[in-house]
């Protein structure tokens, strides 16, 4: 399981650190992609395969879900640790996510997600000011 939040800086040539506690959970390939809010996802290949399972099941005459997938599979792609625990990111995920110097990576249960400081901090105060509602909205959930 991944959770937590961890700063790191991402470095001229994309190169990114990726927390410790991650690393172990990752193996040796992982894939990240596009991910909501925009972030970027990050899901170790037993994951990665779970998700694999979950998209194939969505019904291709609808549109949202192939406009979905194909915009979520076409910036997939799998990645490794140097011997640093750096990841090197693409320049388009990297311009998705909006990532520059600072980056905050957050464990998010089956997977992380990569967030430029700015985003997350946005994201993070909007969160807190309705943590009580959004809770309320999930009660159906069994939460």
């Amino acid at each position: 399981m991944f959770m937590g939040e961890f700063e790191h800086s991402i470095d001229t040539k994309g190169r990114l650190i990726i927390p410790a506690k991650f690393r172990d959970q990752l193996g040796e390939e992982f894939v990240i992609t596009r991910g909501m809010d925009g972030c970027l996802f990050g899901y170790p290949m037993d994951q990665w395969e779970v998700m694999q399972k979950r998209l194939s099941a969505l019904p291709l005459n609808k549109r949202d879900a192939r406009a979905f997938v194909r915009f979520f599979y076409s910036a997939a792609t799998t990645c490794s640790l140097d011997k640093q625990g750096r990841v090197n990111l693409p320049q388009s995920l990297i311009k998705h996510a909006e990532l520059e110097k600072q980056c905050v990576i957050v464990g998010v249960s089956d997977r992380f997600e990569i967030w430029s400081q700015d985003r997350w901090e946005a994201f993070a105060t909007k969160a807190e000011e309705n943590f009580d509602d959004i809770a309320e909205n999930l009660i159906d959930f069994d939460l």
